[in-house]
């Protein structure tokens, strides 16, 4: 038998959801055990209680449902292996580290595609997004990817779409997690965008292949994006929206909430303008309003991905040496950039084409520039 069959059977006896799936789990690592289990054995974990522990055993012990609960797994299996998917349990070391620290992790997520080892951070907002939202999303997250995030969002129209587009379009990765089964991509059904998301992350669900969409499993996709993520960046929201979701499960488990301003006059802003005058949200304009207080999460560079400190690896003329050294280890606009070294923007774009032929510098959306972390 797979060792994934006995938890997707647990997860199928009525009245035990993700909270109590974990406290089980806790108490038994092998649900192997769970077969010889009494009542006195299930009525002390926390929120089972005499009742459901009634429940629980009565399920196991009645051959009829189990055989039905074993057979539905098995063929969630085998579903899983015909789309060349993954799945990754509460019982594996490679769960991810913040979602399992949550209140009611999802016991397994199905996968297509590899979960980046690099800290998340989610990209929310509204589906109705204004060009300055999606520019927003985009400058934020192909920077947040170039500074060795994942991004992370819900794969809908707008705000999230521009965000998966951007971290794939930075050379970053990025997760999608779905509403429904990982078979289902029903926001990209013509697979423009999320083959290349598999390519370069992947797509996550809790939900089995082949189950409907419903309005109750956006709320439980939101709490995964909050929860596997370092913080929530909100772009764009109305005071309705589901970005705002997000950001209360992601108060709700102390982590950071940033949120962009925008016009007052503007609907799409009025969530998030709230989160900042509430307090509940740190306003940002820049990168380094995020990355400032996600310090903990940033990976030590080692020697091998250093940005390199002898410029003279790169052979580099006199003007590109220059254009080096003024960008030292920021990400700047082309403007700023041209400010800081004298350089006409149309000769500085040409320094820069050739500094991107030698592997210098990288560009990221936006027309901003920064020296390459890693040596090729």
């Amino acid at each position: 038998m797979d060792r994934n069959i006995p938890l997707l059977v647990l997860s199928l006896i009525p009245g035990i959801g993700p909270a109590r799936i974990k406290a089980v789990v806790s108490r038994f690592p092998d649900l192997r055990e769970l077969g010889h289990a009494g009542i006195n054995d299930l009525t002390p974990v926390p929120g089972i209680g005499e009742p459901l522990a009634r429940q629980i055993l009565s399920f196991l012990h009645h051959p009829a449902k189990q055989q039905d609960a074993l057979k539905a797994a098995e063929e969630q299996l085998e579903k899983l292996h015909r789309i060349q998917g993954s799945i990754v349990t509460l019982l594996d070391a490679q769960y991810p580290r913040l979602l399992r620290e949550t209140d009611d992790p999802p016991p397994y997520l199905f996968i297509r595609g590899a979960l980046p080892s690099t800290p998340f951070i989610a990209v929310v907002g509204t589906r109705k997004a204004s060009p300055y939202g999606r520019q927003c999303a985009a400058m934020f997250s192909g920077e947040l990817a170039a500074n060795g995030f994942t991004v992370c969002s819900g794969m809908a129209y707008g705000i999230d779409m521009a965000a998966h587009h951007a971290a794939l379009e930075s050379g970053g990765s990025t997760v999608a997690v779905l509403a429904g089964g990982i078979d289902n991509i029903y926001t990209d059904p013509k697979g423009k965008l999320w083959p290349r998301i598999v390519e370069q992350g992947a797509l996550v669900s809790e939900e089995w292949i082949g189950s409907e969409l419903s309005p109750a499993k956006f709320p439980k996709r939101n709490r995964i994006i909050a929860g596997i993520s370092a913080g929530t960046l909100v772009v764009e929201s109305d005071l309705d929206g589901g970005a705002l979701i997000t950001a209360d499960f992601a108060l709700e488990q102390n982590r950071e909430v940033f949120a962009i301003p925008g016009n007052i006059f503007s609907h799409q802003s009025r969530g998030t303008n709230r989160l900042i005058q509430q307090g509940q949200a740190k306003s940002v304009t820049g990168i380094g309003d995020i990355l400032s207080e996600l310090q903990e999460f940033r990976r030590n560079p080692s020697e091998n991905d250093s940005p390199r400190n002898n410029l003279r690896d790169f052979q580099l003329d006199g003007p590109e040496m220059e254009i080096m050294e003024k960008m030292g280890r920021d990400t700047l606009h082309i403007d700023l950039l041209a400010e800081k070294t004298g350089i006409d923007i149309d000769a500085l774009l040409v320094h820069l084409f050739d500094l991107e032929l030698k592997n210098a510098v990288e560009q990221l959306p936006g027309q901003m520039f920064r020296k390459r972390l890693t040596s090729h």
